[in-house]
């Protein structure tokens, strides 16, 4: 009988429905001395096929999320993330960060107290990010995401859609560049029943999107290009802050069931900038599916690559434990994605 190619053990997670694998060893090396470096390595060879294995049907499905725990940049950090999705790799998963903190602590990897908050700290593509675990009575009871500066990146620029008008799209940057567009614009409610017109419209934002100079803001060409689309509705208020409703596209058609780490920050920066989110105060922001994170703005970095820290909260949980296997007589190999 022939060995199996690779066999890759797995922590499967959700974070407010979203789900995330863990793989914490990998079968082979990824060449770098940092997550960017070793997120650029991956999108080629070996790296890249596991990560096809394990999002692809029979072993994943569209809408699957995961990540690879390397090693940290430095001793500065507990250890480092390489993200990835059914496109590829991405530079920031808020969600993400928010399994792995709660998976670590879970684990053993970081030690934690029996009540009280723990700080778990990432080196990810794009920059060093922290998870923020908070125990009690031995369990962990919540996890809040410290993200990297997220700022305004351009506002009001007008989109020319093929279905959906004429759109005034909104620009943040949040370790990645999402477009904010209002639901009710483009004819939508954030619901479900509208998931295939979402999905629609958010591809047509992000195509009128792409010559666009904005869209090409950041310095390193590799973090060009609009990662996700964010459509969002207003909440009736419940106390101080904000309540949104709103779902993230990303990459190739990937809906997020979460409201979005990442994408949640990106709205914050949006909300702080235009006086909506007044200081001090917090964004109750709510997913698809009803789930729900909460998120403040804790600190301000000056400079020109200055922005908002934005804490995101909510919570992760383990859904199964696995190990994936390639049979090199599988004649589906890495599989596929029929969606």
């Amino acid at each position: 009988m022939k060995a199996a190619l690779w066999e890759i053990e797995t922590f499967d997670y959700h974070t407010a429905g979203e789900p995330f694998r863990i793989v914490p060893a990998l079968p082979i090396l990824i060449e770098g001395t940092t997550a960017r470096e070793r997120r650029e390595r991956a999108i080629e060879g070996d790296a890249n096929k596991i990560r096809k294995l394990l999002v692809n049907e029979p072993r994943g499905h569209a809408d699957m999320y995961g990540g690879f725990v390397v090693p940290p940049d430095d001793p500065g950090a507990h250890f480092g993330a390489i993200f990835w999705h059914r496109e590829g790799f991405s530079t920031v998963c808020g969600h993400g960060t928010m399994a792995l903190g709660t998976w670590a602590v879970r684990s053993g990897l970081v030690r934690a107290p029996d009540d009280g908050e723990t700080d778990v700290v990432i080196d990810i593509p794009s920059g060093r990010v922290t998870a923020r675990v908070t125990m009690a009575e031995g369990k962990v009871h919540e996890v809040g995401f410290h993200n990297v500066p997220s700022y305004v990146v351009a506002r009001d620029i007008e989109v020319k859609t093929a279905d959906f008008g004429r759109l005034r799209v909104d620009l943040a940057w949040s370790g990645a560049l999402y477009a904010s567009v209002p639901a009710a614009a483009a004819g939508l409610e954030v619901a479900p029943s509208n998931l295939a017109r979402t999905v629609a419209a958010a591809h047509q934002v992000t195509a009128g999107l792409a010559d666009h100079p904005a869209a090409q803001h950041h310095p390193d060409a590799w973090q060009h290009g609009i990662y996700g689309t964010i459509f969002h509705e207003p909440m009736p208020a419940s106390g101080p802050g904000l309540r949104q409703r709103n779902v993230s596209v990303f990459a190739d058609g990937q809906v997020a069931r979460s409201p979005s780490g990442s994408g949640t920050a990106a709205r914050v920066a949006l909300l702080s900038d235009s006086g909506e989110l007044a200081e001090g105060e917090g964004l109750e922001h709510y997913s698809i599916i009803d789930s729900r994170f909460a998120a403040r703005v804790v600190d301000r970095v000056d400079g020109p690559a200055g922005g908002l820290v934005v804490e995101v909260s909510g919570r992760s949980f383990p859904v199964g434990e696995g190990k994936f296997t390639l049979d090199a007589d599988d004649e589906l190999g890495l599989g596929f994605v029929l969606r």
